[in-house]
């Protein structure tokens, strides 16, 4: 009987939190139209596929690389817009982490069965003036509950024709790398474009994914007669009291040292509704984990991407997108500090995942993502083989009601709501008894429902 009230308590609260979210929607609508889709006049499914970003279509990614500007829209107040995110959390063994925590057990989060705002967010999207504009988010995290700077990508973009060849140029301002990135490939954008906080996740990343909120950083990109993508950039810390300012200063925040270069080359072509392209991109950073230490760690990234789209035939669009990121560690600062047993480390990500889209409305999407590194006793000392090693598959289906037309009516908002299964064969080195407490890898795995509304 106990358990009858509990799942009809939950019932209520997750149609209460839906209900909520929906109004948030329609409460805004004197900035009812998703920023962008305001600014050009356009249905949000020209620049998105399934309708909804942030993955996006060839046309998409030319109006990001020509700064945000296109569209006859000058209305200021249009540029702003807002996003909401509610959920539930499922996973297949309770997890006793999440009440021990001073900052969730004030948030009144259980062990499991977790509904939650994931986050609330207002943005600036569109034109600031001329050829300058901007993507900036500020977002306020339900579950951590803070508030912070988020994706932010300032643009100065412009193009030529010279020798023959027609060349659109710009300048990127971010504060993470990839966050400008044109194709949804890389750390910032790439699938699972949501995922649960109240989940456990394997702990190894690339520093290109890690470091993100916390540098800044400028980047000149240029692409010629719409094929070859070159781009080159640096990025620093911002300094404590502006990280701080940002809402992203923690304790265990980092300071490079020095800039850190970043790059990224893309070949690309669109013809008769097939696109592909091919890309390589890196990242170095010098990282001071330990501020006594005169000596810092060392981070290389260096990372390929495929891209194909099939979009020929709005009522059936396939998708493939695969990346593979390796990292060369040089742990000098690390080792010296007795945090790692082997100054020189290497790990590897590869990502995986095809999508189908029916008439813009309703999508599949099947990911495969798979971590490896060299061992360590003591800086992978919690798991079994001492490796970073995980290997997990996503599976994702989608439905969004709005945004296939251009009409005010049915663009008020745009709406998202997803079902997502997470499941893990290993998890931070182990598929048995992987963290010393008798948790398996598969008691991660994760159902995760969620309702994103854009307004």
């Amino acid at each position: 009987m106990e358990k009858h009230i509990i799942t009809r308590r939950l019932i209520r609260r997750f149609f209460w939190l839906f209900c909520s979210v929906l109004y948030w929607g329609f409460v805004g609508q004197a900035q009812a139209l998703p920023s962008f889709a305001r600014q050009t006049g356009m249905a949000c499914a020209m620049c998105h596929t399934q309708a909804f970003g942030p993955n996006l279509t060839p046309y998409g990614r030319q109006f990001k690389l020509n700064g945000y500007v296109w569209g006859n829209n000058d209305s200021a107040i249009s540029r702003f817009g807002g996003m909401a995110v509610g959920s539930l959390t499922n996973t297949k063994r309770n997890d006793s982490d999440i009440p021990a925590d001073p900052v969730l057990a004030r948030r009144d989060f259980n062990s499991n069965n977790n509904l939650a705002l994931d986050q609330a967010s207002l943005f600036y999207g569109g034109k600031v003036y001329g050829n300058m504009g901007a993507f900036v988010q500020f977002t306020y995290d339900g579950v951590a509950s803070r508030f912070a700077l988020d994706n932010t990508d300032i643009r100065i973009a412009d193009e030529a024709d010279w020798l023959g060849r027609n060349f659109v140029y710009g300048v990127s301002f971010n504060n993470s790398p990839t966050v400008q990135d044109l194709w949804n490939t890389t750390p910032a954008w790439g699938f699972p474009y949501s995922g649960s906080p109240l989940a456990r996740t394997p702990g190894a990343e690339p520093a290109l994914a890690a470091l993100g909120g916390q540098i800044g950083g400028a980047t000149l990109y240029s692409m010629i007669d719409d094929t070859v993508f070159l781009e080159a950039g640096a990025y620093t810390s911002f300094a404590k009291y502006a990280q701080k300012g940002m809402g992203q200063w923690d304790d265990g925040a980092v300071k490079l040292d020095g800039g850190a270069p970043y790059w990224r080359i893309g070949l690309q072509k669109d013809w008769q509704g097939h696109y592909i392209s091919l890309g390589h991109f890196g990242f170095r950073a010098n990282v001071q984990p330990d501020p006594t230490l005169t000596v810092s760690d060392r981070y290389t990234d260096l990372g390929v991407d495929f891209n194909y789209q099939y979009l020929a035939n709005p009522k059936h669009i396939y998708e493939f997108k695969a990346s593979y990121i390796r990292e060369s560690q040089d742990l000098l600062a690390s080792a010296a500090a007795a945090s790692a047993a082997q100054r020189n480390q290497q790990l590897g990500f590869l990502g995986l995942n095809g999508a189908y889209t029916f008439d813009q409305t309703y999508g599949l999407t099947v990911g495969y993502n798979h971590i490896h590194g060299n061992q360590d006793a003591v800086l992978y000392e919690a798991s079994p083989n001492r490796r970073p090693n995980s290997d997990y598959f996503t599976f994702e289906l989608n439905y969004i009601p709005f945004g296939k037309t251009a009409g005010v009516a049915e663009s008020y908002l745009n709406l998202r709501f997803a079902a997502q299964y997470v499941a893990y064969t290993r998890f931070d080195g182990g598929d048995k008894n992987y963290d010393g407490s008798g948790r398996n890898a598969s008691d991660n795995n994760t159902l995760y429902f969620n309702t994103w509304l854009s307004f």
